[in-house]
């Protein structure tokens, strides 16, 4: 009896000790970087990270927690991204500050998320998918042609990013994503996060409980877009311009969307894991290869940026085939 309860007590620490391990290695790499050449440094390409990882938090919330099939993250982001870049540059009379720029960002996320899940909370399946992946095409045409607005195919520039004395943009950003970690954590464990999960167990059971399932649905949505924009935001200021309307495509959902698949549906440590691994392999594990061989040269398959896209797919396969409950799974999965 004594063994059964110290596996089980280990069982419940062994995420707390993977994610204190997680957070200080990401504590000290800054130091790490300070003892290497410039060409192995790492830190100055983590916030990027950082950034997806909290679009990839936002989408867990939906897809992994109520079991909705999302493909309109990317509209989300960009979003977030131009009303962030509209409040803060200099090219529009608003410049109300990073700060409070990031909080009208979230909340109008939240709006978008609303707006989105009115007509599609009752969808399920494919047919969600397909409104949501509609929903992002046309975000991103209303974007392209709002050219008084927006800039057209240009995106706003210059956007200021967050202010933060003392305290430089990897931390500063790796403290909001541990924020988000924080809230999604807490949430799962909340009333709301239970009953997401049990409609994503079983909808209709939830239904024959009392669980009003189209709200709740609607507000999984809306946390989604508002993690999400608050991610475009984010990424406007690290770039230092909204980036053009096309950058915002189907193809940055689905690569969300196979994060959260490879580390695991419903698991916030899978996630993030999942996010590593894909965008640390886009961001710096071909960038760093791409410098090493000097670009690739002029053939297309020499060049690793064009991997990328073949490589994610082999992953999915292969996860699909040997472990298809992700490779950090929920608690419950396991």
């Amino acid at each position: 009896m004594a063994t059964g309860v110290s596996e089980i007590n280990l069982a419940w620490m062994r995420p707390y000790r993977l994610a204190g391990i997680a957070l200080a290695v990401a504590l000290v790499l800054p130091v790490v970087d300070l003892v290497l050449p410039n060409r192995w440094q790492l830190a100055g390409l983590m916030p990027g990270i950082f950034v997806f990882a909290i679009l990839a938090l936002g989408l867990n919330l939906v897809t992994g927690f109520t079991g909705l099939l999302n493909i309109g993250v990317a509209a989300f982001m960009a979003i977030g991204a131009y009303v962030y870049s509209i409040l803060t540059s200099p090219v529009f009379p608003f410049q109300i500050g990073g700060w409070s720029a990031l909080v009208v960002t979230v909340a109008s996320g939240a709006l978008a998320g609303v707006l989105l899940g009115l007509p599609a909370v009752r969808l399920r399946g494919d047919y969600l998918a397909i409104v949501t992946l509609g929903f992002g095409e046309i975000v991103q045409d209303t974007l392209r042609n709002l050219e008084p607005l927006t800039k057209g195919s240009m995106g706003i520039n210059p956007v200021p990013g967050l202010a933060s004395p003392g305290l430089r943009t990897y931390y500063l950003y790796l403290l909001i994503l541990v924020l988000a970690v924080v809230f999604c954590r807490n949430l799962r464990d909340s009333r709301i996060g239970r009953a997401w999960i049990s409609i994503r167990e079983d909808e209709l059971a939830a239904r024959a409980m009392g669980i009003g399932t189209p709200r709740l649905k609607l507000a999984a949505f809306a946390t989604c877009a508002a993690l999400c924009a608050g991610g475009g935001g984010l990424w406007a200021g690290l770039q230092g311009t909204s980036v053009e309307p096309s950058s915002y495509d189907y193809t940055l959902s689905i690569s969300v969307l196979c994060a959260v698949i490879v580390g695991g549906l419903g698991s916030i440590s899978g996630v993030l894991l999942g996010a590593l691994l894909m965008f640390g392999l886009n961001q710096i594990v071909l960038v760093k290869l791409t410098d090493a061989i000097g670009g690739g040269g002029r053939h297309v398959m020499a060049q690793p940026g064009n991997w990328k896209y073949l490589i994610f797919g082999v992953a999915l396969v292969l996860m699909m085939r040997w472990r298809p409950e992700g490779l950090l799974p929920e608690r419950s999965d396991r």
